[in-house]
């Protein structure tokens, strides 16, 4: 059942109420982006403060990842179910608790567990904030713009969760991680007040706890391989087997999704042309960025002897503009459509990464770093919130939620994936120690022009979205019918 809070008022403004809901939403988006940027910048000063070897701090990062990435389906599909806005508090309210155990502990492991908490909590926030969103706005103008503020506090989130981090860390680590308790909880007692309340899905068929199971466990098992492999090889064979064994779940939690009455995913919005185009374009878009984003960190601190701090506000151009764009996207998607600003954005993209292969060992701010900036703030303006609006759009109501952990598995499994090609590439080019600045520099151009080349197969699959005729709806998801099911089965086997 739609909120009736889906109507702005007679004058064509949102009342305050719907203000309000969005902001609380936009909280814990922002929250998310903010914590995982923010423990990045800590790690050197929890390391030295609590003894921790560097295997050991890669997890304090891969281990939210591995509750965000492995559990957003289920997170997606438990919001369907259960209730959006009961998840959604009940994971908020989770998040607030673990950020304040990640602040007080005092030990490696419950600090990593505290993350996996978080990463878990996160893995349903983010789907149930989501399709919050799409079920409260109505389809159109109104939810474009909503996404577009959604969408863009995400990213203005993670850019100043890197000047915080920067900052706080400066007084101490454990400020990095209590900061968002505050936040939280006020986000939630917001909200206890003002998000609508939805319908429960029915469920005649039952639930799907056979899906349920195979597919959290082949999400979890393939973001751990993928986050393990730069270390244990990835040509060993324990890194070889585990991906043997997620492909096997994978595949049994198709099989599984087919038959059910009830699926985790109904298999069937993967019909639509619009709806893969934005799933692989999630993965490719913030999986090349986030590979981006570790390179030039190494290269700006390692190599040009940048503070934490100084690094940040080098990327901060691009949060800056990204922010400061976050009212207007939606007015731009209404008139260009999603498929020609993704093609834009990640042309954008491109062309960010191609001027930066001209850094050097002399910082060169205003003609390289400046212009990559503000170039890939650019594309992420365009293209995160256009990739939302695809993949919701002529979604039922009732599997908003499904859709929304789809998109947020693909950014979470491409972030994963592509940054540990990325360190993969890295770790095979570095040079023999002692190595001269000037090596360690070129055996970053490699990895560099991977990163490029993940956005130009982005861009290529965006570009076959332009073949669309014009007027087309962007996406067409049919109602999971007895007899639509069946030809979704014919379908799948062609």
């Amino acid at each position: 059942m739609t909120s009736p809070l889906n109507s702005p008022t007679t004058e064509g403004r949102w009342t305050p109420r719907l203000w309000g809901t969005l902001l609380v939403l936009c909280a814990a988006m922002f929250l998310d982006a903010l914590d995982v940027s923010m423990v990045g910048v800590a790690l050197p000063s929890i390391g030295a403060d609590l003894g921790l070897s560097t295997s050991t701090l890669q997890w304090i990062v891969s281990g939210y990842i591995l509750g965000y990435g492995g559990l957003l389906l289920l997170g997606g599909r438990t919001a369907d179910l259960l209730g959006r806005r009961q998840v959604f508090l009940v994971a908020l309210a989770v998040f607030a608790l673990a950020s304040l155990l990640g602040g007080l502990v005092d030990s490696g492991p419950l600090l990593i567990a505290s993350r996996f908490i978080k990463g878990l909590a996160a893995a349903f926030t983010a789907p149930a904030g989501l399709s919050i969103i799409t079920t409260t706005f109505a389809e159109g103008p109104v939810r474009n713009r909503a996404l577009s503020i959604y969408t863009t506090c995400g990213a203005t989130g993670y850019s100043m969760g890197l000047v915080f981090s920067g900052l706080l860390t400066e007084a101490s680590w454990r400020l990095t991680m209590l900061l968002p308790a505050p936040i939280a909880l006020i986000a939630l007692v917001v909200g206890l007040k003002l998000l609508p309340r939805s319908d429960r899905e029915r469920t005649d068929g039952g639930y799907d706890i056979p899906g349920a199971i195979l597919g959290t466990a082949s999400m979890l098992l393939l973001v751990f391989t993928v986050v393990e492999a730069p270390e244990a090889g990835w040509g060993s064979a324990r890194t070889i087997l585990s991906f043997a064994v997620a492909i096997v779940l994978l595949t049994a939690f198709v099989l599984v999704e087919r038959r059910s009455p009830s699926p985790l995913i109904r298999l069937g919005v993967l019909r639509s042309g619009a709806q893969v185009r934005a799933q692989l374009g999630a993965l490719t878009f913030v999986g090349s960025y986030i590979g981006f984003q570790f390179l030039v960190t190494l290269y700006m601190q390692q190599l040009l002897g940048w503070s934490a701090l100084h690094t940040a506000l080098a990327f901060l151009p691009a949060g800056a503009l990204v922010a400061l764009s976050a009212t207007k996207v939606g007015a731009i998607i209404d008139r260009f459509g999603t498929a020609r600003l993704i093609a834009i954005g990640f042309a954008l993209m491109v062309a960010g990464y191609v001027l930066f292969l001209r850094i050097g060992l002399d910082p060169v701010y205003a003609a390289v770093i400046l212009p990559t900036m503000l170039l890939v703030g650019a594309a992420f303006a365009l293209t995160f919130p256009s990739l939302n609006v695809q993949a919701t759009n002529g979604v039922d109501e009732h599997e908003q939620g499904m859709v929304s952990g789809l998109l947020n598995t693909s950014v979470q499994v491409g972030g994963a994936l592509f940054l540990a090609v990325v360190t993969a590439v890295l770790t095979a080019n570095a040079p023999a120690e002692p190595a001269s600045p000037q090596a360690v520099l070129d055996s970053y151009l490699p990895a560099l022009v991977v990163i490029t080349g993940i956005a130009v197969v982005g861009l290529l699959i965006a570009l076959t979205g332009l073949r669309t005729r014009r007027g087309q709806r962007t996406v067409v998801v049919a109602k999971s019918t007895a007899r639509e099911a069946e030809a979704e089965r014919v379908a799948l086997r062609d």
